[in-house]
């Protein structure tokens, strides 16, 4: 199963460093038969994409958490897709929620998604108010939108560790 796992950058460069990636909580995001169940179309790629945008939600949570600790840290969404067989379907946390037993290996990684330079600001703003978004704040969720519009790029497993020296 492609599993989607939100991250930072910070998580990033660990995952390049010790050649795995252990999801907080294990949680990680999927095409599971309750998000395709969700939507009313959509190929299956849409709805892979419904899922990575989802992971791509949870990394602003994550950020949040450490910029509330690390003014330095790095602002940017990641996500990491990977291919894993211990996917647990996690229907009563929300469609496309997976539980993973385990550390993902790096040869398990397809690819990484994260947000360029330009979305940096956007992604300070929402990473900010995200539990007010949530909580129905309009303001809050324009904000979540701004960083949202952002695409994020993709990269080869083997591109990372470029990445991350040019950041």
């Amino acid at each position: 199963m492609r599993v989607y796992l939100p991250a930072t950058v910070r998580m990033l460069r660990q995952l390049v460093e010790e050649r795995q990636l252990q999801p907080l909580s294990g949680t990680a995001f999927a095409l599971t038969p309750a998000l395709r169940e969700s939507y009313t179309s959509g190929d299956t790629e849409e709805l892979e994409y419904a899922a990575m945008r989802e992971a791509a939600r949870a990394s602003l949570r994550l950020i949040a958490g450490e910029s509330s600790e690390d003014e330095q840290a790095e602002l940017r969404r990641a996500v990491v897709s990977a291919d894993v067989e211990d996917a647990a379907l996690r229907p009563d946390l929300d469609d496309a929620v997976v539980r993973l037993s385990g550390p993902v290996p790096w040869k398990k990684v397809a690819a990484v998604h994260m947000d360029a330079a330009e979305a940096e600001e956007a992604v300070r703003a929402a990473a900010a108010v995200i539990d007010a978004a949530d909580l129905g704040d309009e303001d809050a969720e324009l904000a979540l939108g701004d960083a949202e519009d952002h695409e994020l790029a993709w990269y080869a497993p083997q591109e990372v560790h470029f990445v991350l020296e040019l950041m």
